[in-house]
């Protein structure tokens, strides 16, 4: 399977990413804490591989606590500042003001020695589609001034938004890459819902999504729908997922679309409980 899907105005945003670097002094890179490392644009680690770079690791609150803290360590072994963030937590969003600001002070102490007054420091902000970019942005500023939505793709044009009085942010479009040549990294993306719904199969989605629970997650998956880590056979489970959540049609057929849709929006939203879905190799 290779997924492809590059608007032109994610070509644009690019380009755009590159041109704005040289006018901040780091780089605030948004990733899903359920997949930090596929959730990560490999074609933006090329135009930001010179530059400085902490890493928010989103959504914390649906992810794995136990796999969100090595993925920490992981980041940190390689040279990167790391936090992870429940965007409706003050707490986490005040440590995302508190990380960034000791980022840039480098910068501001460099200037004070060539004798330039210091201004506000500058970041971008930056993160594929669905990642809530547009809410963390609210959350900092505390005001809305970024559109939000859980339709992959909402922010289409670059914008400045000032945070407190010495901080100030240049978001940008969420960017993805031109195509996904591992299909491990395009399941994980379409589970999470950052590609659209409608440019994959459902059922290969949550086909993926079942079977790694069944080695990563086996209560989860059993106490939410009775599945054992021992059901080998795909079909088997979707009939009894179906059968256990009322997916069915008149004639009592099981509704396969139905059953994707329930293990979706369970992952999704947390009902399936905090899940994971690549682990850290440290």
């Amino acid at each position: 399977m290779t997924i492809q899907w590059f608007p032109g105005h994610m070509a644009k945003a690019r380009r755009q990413v590159e041109e704005k670097l040289k006018l901040v002094d780091f780089v605030m890179e948004l990733v899903d804490a359920r997949a930090p490392l596929s959730s990560q644009n490999p074609m933006l680690q090329q135009v930001l591989q010179n530059k400085t770079k902490m890493i928010v690791l989103m959504k914390k609150d649906l992810a794995d606590q136990r796999e969100t803290d090595k993925w920490i360590a992981y980041f940190k072994e390689n040279s990167i500042p790391a936090i992870a963030v429940n965007v409706n937590d003050k707490a986490d969003v005040k440590h995302v003001i508190q990380l960034a600001k000791e980022l840039g002070q480098e910068k501001q102490e460099r200037l004070l020695k060539k004798g330039i007054q210091p201004r506000a420091t500058r970041a971008m902000i930056v993160g594929i589609p669905n990642v809530g970019k547009s809410t963390l942005i609210n959350r900092l500023a505390n005001k809305k001034v970024a559109k939000t939505g859980d339709i992959p793709g909402i922010t289409k044009q670059q914008l400045w938004i000032k945070v407190k009085k010495d901080f100030e942010l240049l978001d940008t479009p969420g960017i993805l890459w031109p195509k996904f040549e591992d299909q491990t990294v395009g399941y994980r993306l379409a589970a999470i819902g950052t590609i659209k719904d409608q440019l994959l199969s459902l059922q290969d989605i949550t086909a993926f999504v079942i079977k790694y629970m069944q080695e990563h997650y086996p209560a989860m998956l059993e106490d939410r729908y009775l599945v054992d880590r021992d059901m080998e056979d795909m079909w088997e489970i979707f009939v009894a997922i179906g059968k256990q959540r009322g997916a069915l049609e008149s004639g009592g057929q099981v509704n396969f679309e139905k059953v994707s849709d329930i293990v979706l929006r369970d992952l999704r939203t947390g009902r399936l409980g905090k899940i994971t879905l690549e682990a850290a190799e440290i």
